[in-house]
């Protein structure tokens, strides 16, 4: 329908719709790609954030078992499985206890 109404004006006019119309559509696409660019730079940084930030976590977790064993001794797997499954807090608590038995009974009653 566009260009049947176009096509009744003159040659010179024409011309003029053409390259507005042309400017017009070349400046959508390219507001398009400046937000596309700008999504997925924004969705990038969170998404790399987020990573940093359970990478993060997942080092503190490790760090607390390893001064756990170190203060404790030797911790068998399935109780090192639920040690990595606690949240920062609790991990923190962990400390307070002297004895693999004491560790045993608190993280039963969790």
């Amino acid at each position: 329908q566009f260009q049947e109404e176009i096509s009744t004006f003159s040659q010179p006019v024409q011309e003029g719709v053409m390259q507005i119309t042309t400017s017009w559509m070349r400046q959508g696409i390219e507001q398009g790609i400046e937000q596309g660019i700008e999504r997925g730079i924004e969705r990038g940084i969170e998404q790399g954030i987020e990573q940093g930030i359970e990478q993060g976590i997942e080092r503190e977790k490790t760090l607390i078992l390893r001064l756990l064993k170190r203060k404790l001794g030797e911790i068998n797997p399935s109780l090192e499985t639920k040690i990595m499954q606690l949240s920062i807090d609790d991990g923190e608590a962990l400390f307070d206890f002297s004895t693999v038995e004491d560790l045993i009974n608190w993280l039963n009653t969790l």
